[in-house]
């Protein structure tokens, strides 16, 4: 498989481990590197595994909730990656109608090694904000938000 792929791979597996809410997988997605949510406390799965009980809603065990990731851009240097693409996280529920509620872009720095390619630093940046209540707790107000690149 191509670098290219592996990489398309791994960031689809972020989307499909959340969704699901399988945080021991999506969290070991940082075993070796830093989420945005989670950057202070240093690398690891273990303060990602802790923010996503501590913040995330659930609703039988799910979020309710579909990761869009699109317009990936990849460029691969060697053993390392950057990726820059667009996410769009919806949610629906039975008294919650489907809607975005979140738009906005990922950077990503990733490394090869060992079973493949993995994240070294995942950066959220949101451009607009919808109605985040029904996901995490003490969510961003809604709107668009002005932000660096």
């Amino acid at each position: 498989m191509n670098a290219e792929t592996a990489i398309a791979n791994l960031l689809a597996e972020y989307c499909e481990h959340f969704d699901a809410g399988d945080f021991d997988a999506f969290a070991a997605l940082f075993e070796n590197g830093c989420w945005f949510a989670t950057y202070a406390e240093g690398p690891g799965a273990e303060p990602v595994r802790h923010w996503c009980d501590e913040n995330v809603l659930l609703y039988d065990g799910l979020p309710l909730t579909k990761h869009a990731t699109s317009n990936l851009h990849i460029e691969v240097a060697g053993e390392a990656a950057t990726v820059r693409s667009y996410v769009t996280i919806w949610q629906g529920l039975a008294d919650f109608p489907l809607q975005a509620i979140f738009s906005g872009r990922y950077l990503d720095k990733l490394v090869h090694g060992g079973a493949g390619w993995h994240f070294h630093e995942r950066w959220a940046i949101p451009d607009v904000i919808g109605d985040m209540s029904r996901h995490v707790r003490n969510p961003l107000p809604p709107g668009p938000l002005r932000a660096k690149s």
